[in-house]
C-alpha cells in the first residue's frame, strides 16, 4: 500500500480508490474463511482500499466477535476499509424509516471500530418486485420520495442526527445521489446538504445512478460542476447511453473510459473544485471486479492529468532526451 505522505509518491498514485463489494454475494452468515477468499480477490486486483458495501456484509449487524474477525481478515489481506456504504436503508422510508435510522447508527459505530473514514447513506429504498425481475433493475420504476416540507424536514433532522453521531466518532457522512429521492437531482442534493449544514456531511455524487435511467436526465457535466464543491466521497461508474429522435433510451454498464459520460472532464472539474475524498469504483454485470480494477487505473491517469502531474512527467522525459 502506498503511503500518501511519502514525498516520492504522487498524489494521483496515492489517492485512495476503493473497490465496492457489489460483485460478491451476501456473506453475512459466512465464516471468516469465505471473507478471506473474497477480500483476497480484491487485493489480488491491486486494491489497497475497500468499501464494505452492506449488500455484501452488514457490519452494523455483526457482534463484537465477528467484527473483530473481519478486522483481522482485512489486515491479513492488506486492505484498508476506508468506507462503508449502507444501501437501500432510507431513514425516511414510510414503513421502515425508524428501524433504518437505528441501523444507520449501528453502522456508524461499527465503521468507527473497523477503522473506516466515511460512511455513505442514501434515501433509496429496497428494490420492488418488478425491479428484482428486470434484467437491469434501473429499467423498472422504483419507489418515489414525497417532496412535501414535512418529509424534507424529517430527512434534514434524521441525517443531521447521523452527522452528529459521526462527528463524535471522527467520521464523515456522505449522502448518495439516487433517482426519485430527495437526493435525486444535483439541485435537490446540494440543497439538502446545505440545509443539514454540517462540516462532516457532504455529497456522494453517484451520478451514474441517474445517467443510466431510461428517461430524460440532467446534463452530466453540469451536475458534476454543481455537486463537486459539496462532495466528500464519490461512487463512480459509467454506462453506454443511447437516445433516438423519438426519445427512446437504452443504457448498459460500461468501463469508465469507454462509456458515454465524460469522466476525464468530470475528474478535472472535481479537482478544480477542491475535491479530495476517496473514490469507490463500481460496476454491474459480468466480472465487475476486473472492470473496477481497470476503472481504478483510469482514474489514476485522469488524476495525474487533472493535477498537472502527467504534463510535468512528459516535460521531464522530453528534457532528458
Amino acid at each position: 500500500m502506498r503511503d500518501s505522505h511519502d514525498p516520492n509518491t504522487s498524489r494521483a498514485a496515492s489517492w485512495p480508490i476503493a473497490a465496492a463489494m457489489l460483485p460478491f454475494p451476501n456473506s453475512q452468515d459466512a465464516d471468516g474463511g469465505v471473507w478471506l477468499s473474497q477480500l483476497a480477490q480484491v487485493a489480488n486486483e491491486g486494491f489497497s482500499e475497500v468499501d464494505l458495501t452492506d449488500n455484501w456484509l452488514r457490519i452494523g449487524d455483526l457482534d463484537e466477535e465477528r467484527l473483530t474477525e473481519l478486522g483481522d481478515v482485512l489486515k491479513q489481506v492488506g486492505l484498508n476499509p476506508i468506507a462503508v456504504s449502507a444501501i437501500r436503508r432510507s431513514v425516511i422510508d414510510p414503513d421502515a424509516g425508524e428501524d433504518n435510522l437505528a441501523y444507520s447508527h449501528r453502522v456508524l459505530e461499527a465503521a468507527s471500530r473497523i477503522g473506516s473514514k466515511v460512511v455513505s447513506f442514501g434515501l433509496h429504498r429496497p428494490l420492488t418486485p418488478e425491479q428484482q425481475e428486470a434484467f437491469w433493475f434501473w429499467t423498472a420504476p422504483g419507489p418515489v420520495d414525497s417532496t412535501d416540507d414535512e418529509t424534507w424536514q424529517l430527512a434534514v433532522s434524521r441525517l443531521r442526527e447521523l452527522g452528529s453521531h459521526a462527528s463524535e466518532l471522527g467520521l464523515e457522512v456522505s449522502l448518495e445521489m439516487y433517482e426519485d429521492t430527495l437526493l435525486g437531482s444535483s439541485e435537490s442534493a446540494v440543497r439538502l446538504v446545505q440545509d443539514i449544514g454540517m462540516d462532516n456531511v457532504g455529497l456522494n455524487p453517484d451520478l451514474g445512478n441517474l445517467y443510466r435511467l431510461h428517461r430524460p436526465i440532467e446534463d452530466f457535466l453540469v451536475a458534476v460542476e454543481r455537486c463537486m464543491p459539496h462532495a466528500n466521497y464519490w461512487h463512480v461508474k459509467n454506462y453506454f447511453r443511447s437516445e433516438d429522435a423519438a426519445g427512446n433510451v437504452v443504457s448498459l454498464p460500461a468501463p469508465m473510459a469507454y462509456g458515454s459520460a465524460n469522466y476525464r472532464q468530470a475528474i478535472q472539474i472535481a479537482v478544480d473544485a477542491g475535491f479530495d475524498g476517496p473514490f469507490c469504483v463500481e460496476h454491474y454485470g459480468g466480472d465487475g471486479l476486473t472492470v473496477s480494477a481497470g476503472n481504478r487505473d483510469y482514474i489514476r491517469r485522469m488524476l495525474a492529468v487533472a493535477l498537472g502531474e502527467a504534463r510535468r512527467s512528459v516535460l521531464d522525459r522530453g528534457a532528458s532526451r
